[in-house]
């Protein structure tokens, strides 16, 4: 990816579906045989690892534009290979439904962006409360259940895909399971309104604490991506760090408290509306201290486009992440750019510059490259981020997006 930096982003942009919903959404299709139907999905390189993990499995997937009809009639509990596994973290949230609606399951313990260790021993601690024999074999998790029965579940820690692989797994077990220090995603919430659509009863999605009444067995429906957050975020840095004016529709402004609240404190107007958000930079950005938290809490996954921003900030900012241990692989691609920073343990100090130069940089993972872009945006000169397909992985055409804003962005094939 080239990046001709200095020009601020103007004008109208719309975002994608959620890559973190879409792919519990895709995993959850195998607990009832049948067609579904989901809408607004993105085309990112995880939705296409999913798509080929559920073929694995035995389920037929095709795409009508947005819309991906996913067939389970024919789908087995047989293998979720390594091949597959290794290169994207969810489809570890196979486990669940499997298990569920065979009684079986075999998955590769997984893999993904190498931005800390992100243990998988807590969707296991839970599936064995629920009454499941789990073995580790040759790097495969080896889970069986003639039926898995409710139960009353604590998360020592706060873990998205432990909530859903464990929410996934209740909803057709014997009698009623508890989850407490759930997980509060926007993400989390839009998986149970998908497994209630499809006949589970699933209630408190949205707080700490979920309660799943089994069922039976579940049907086939049609279920709704909400928008992707992060993305979100990341045009609204976009427009903050350039000095830009740009208006992002198909947006849940609520979703993104935090980091309206971080930017407004950094000197940058918002405005909100239903299902819109404006951004316009004015004048130089304040440096603002961040520390990453589950939701509702600063996101993680806008910790380095956050850098990113103040980087050129008038004063200091004190960015601590606490969700992953090993989170910043961007400082030292930042550092070539110009940018002043010290890592110290959690935290990061970044003590802003008047600019930053353009250079070749190589993307680490995810939003590492996400917050590249961003100081190749606001850069003098050119910038040339090598390793673009982990952008791939969770930004839909983020290159034509931003060049529809008047960025000088361009991907050399």
């Amino acid at each position: 990816m080239r990046i001709e930096g200095g020009t601020p982003l103007q004008g109208c942009v719309r975002i994608s579906g959620a890559k973190n919903a879409v792919l519990p959404i895709l995993m959850a299709t195998l607990l009832a045989a049948g067609e579904h139907r989901i809408c607004n999905v993105p085309r990112l390189r995880d939705v296409e690892t999913s798509m080929r993990l559920l073929q694995e499995l035995g389920a037929r997937v095709e795409r009508e534009g947005d819309v991906l009809v996913v067939d389970t009639t024919s789908a087995t509990g047989e293998e979720a290979p390594y091949e597959l596994v290794k290169t994207m973290r969810a489809s570890f949230l196979v486990l669940g439904p499997l298990l569920a609606r065979f009684g079986y399951a075999r998955v590769s313990l997984p893999g993904g962006c190498a931005i800390g260790a992100r243990p998988v021993d807590l969707h296991l601690k839970g599936l064995r409360a629920m009454g499941a024999d789990i073995k580790i074999e040759h790097g495969y998790v080896v889970a069986r259940s003639k039926r898995l029965r409710g139960a009353h579940l604590y998360m020592d820690l706060v873990t998205v895909t432990g909530t859903e692989n464990l929410m996934m797994a209740a909803v057709t077990a014997e009698g009623t399971t508890v989850i407490e220090n759930a997980a509060r995603e926007p993400e989390v919430v839009n998986l149970a309104e998908a497994l209630n659509r499809m006949g589970a009863r699933v209630q408190g999605a949205g707080s700490s604490t979920i309660t799943i009444e089994g069922v039976s067995a579940l049907r086939p429906s049609v279920q709704e991506v909400i928008p992707d957050r992060i993305e979100c975020g990341t045009f609204m840095a976009a427009a903050a760090i350039t000095g830009g004016d740009v208006r992002i529709e198909g947006c849940i402004p609520q979703h993104l408290q935090a980091v309206i609240t971080k930017l407004r404190e950094s000197g940058v107007w918002i405005e909100t509306g239903d299902t819109w958000i404006r951004v316009r930079g004015e004048g130089r950005l304040r440096g603002v201290d961040v520390i990453t938290m589950p939701y509702p809490g600063f996101p993680t996954d806008m910790q380095a486009q956050m850098m990113a921003c103040m980087t050129l900030a008038h004063g200091h900012s004190v960015i601590t992440e606490t969700v992953f241990e090993n989170r910043f692989m961007h400082v030292a691609e930042l550092q070539r750019m110009g940018a002043d920073l010290t890592i110290d343990g959690h935290s990061v100090l970044v003590r802003g510059v008047e600019r930053l130069s353009g250079a070749p940089v190589m993307a680490t993972d995810l939003r590492a490259s996400a917050s590249l872009i961003l100081a190749g945006l606001a850069a003098q000169g050119e910038t040339v981020l090598s390793r673009i397909y982990h952008i791939d992985r969770g930004y839909e055409r983020i290159e034509e997006k931003l060049a529809r804003l008047g960025a000088k962005i361009w991907r050399e094939r």
